[in-house]
């Protein structure tokens, strides 16, 4: 594989598009990357203030991804938040009122919590040690 290949997007399969942008750019100060029609869909990214990986918000359709929305990957954290000043992060995603499972840990990697997006999908918020 060549050093050119990287991961530039993940889908995250949501209720409506308007309501995961409102809560990722809205509350989480996600930027909106692209917002484009498709017919009845829409190709909605985002990206985090910092750069990195977009997220592709992708509408369920039919029964089998509506039951998917906050259960992508079976209960587990799925998706992983960096940033460079916990404490300044995690007050602020709490004043927007981002729902965090735990009280900051402190890892060998880091500081660390879990939360919740409005349609269930769960994530860590990672302060990573220095290296």
């Amino acid at each position: 594989m060549t050093s050119q290949a990287r991961i530039g997007a993940v889908a995250l399969v949501v209720p409506d598009y308007d309501a995961a942008i409102a809560f990722y750019v809205g509350s989480l100060g996600f930027r909106l990357t692209e917002d484009l029609p498709m017919g009845p869909k829409r190709w909605v990214t985002v990206e985090p203030p910092g750069g990195g990986c977009r997220l592709v918000l992708a509408r369920a359709e039919g029964a089998a991804q509506q039951a998917a929305i906050g259960n992508q990957t079976g209960g587990r954290v799925g998706f992983f938040l960096h940033t460079d000043d916990f404490a300044r992060d995690h007050a602020a995603m709490q004043a927007a009122g981002v729902v965090f499972e735990e009280t900051p840990r402190h890892m060998p990697y880091g500081s660390v919590a879990v939360w919740r997006d409005p349609f269930g999908n769960r994530w860590d918020l990672i302060g990573p040690t220095a290296a």
